[in-house]
């Protein structure tokens, strides 16, 4: 199995679930060179609470299933869900 793929597999298994029980979820961005690029979306996006979330579940998970990954860094920003949702608040 290609690394991205067992990456994509510990993902979808071990991460994905946990975040989407707090109403967020979590896209690759890249896999280069060992590293791991990622981002959160949804509500976990930009949330204050994302540096827990990437050192204690994405990288954890991550690092101990899939021994190719050296390094997973998490690119910060809001995501389009996030602007949409404020959008409708400031609307109402």
């Amino acid at each position: 199995m290609e690394v991205l793929e067992r990456i994509r597999e510990v993902i979808d298994t071990s991460v994905r679930p946990y975040l989407q029980g707090h109403g967020g979820d979590i896209q690759i961005l890249d896999f280069t060179d060992g590293v791991l690029k990622f981002k959160l979306t949804g509500m976990c996006s930009n949330c204050p609470s994302s540096l827990f979330t990437t050192e204690d579940i994405v990288k954890k998970e991550v690092m101990e299933q899939v021994k190719e990954v050296k390094e997973v860094r998490l690119e910060a920003g809001v995501s389009d869900e996030m602007i949409d949702f404020a959008k409708s608040l400031l609307r109402h």
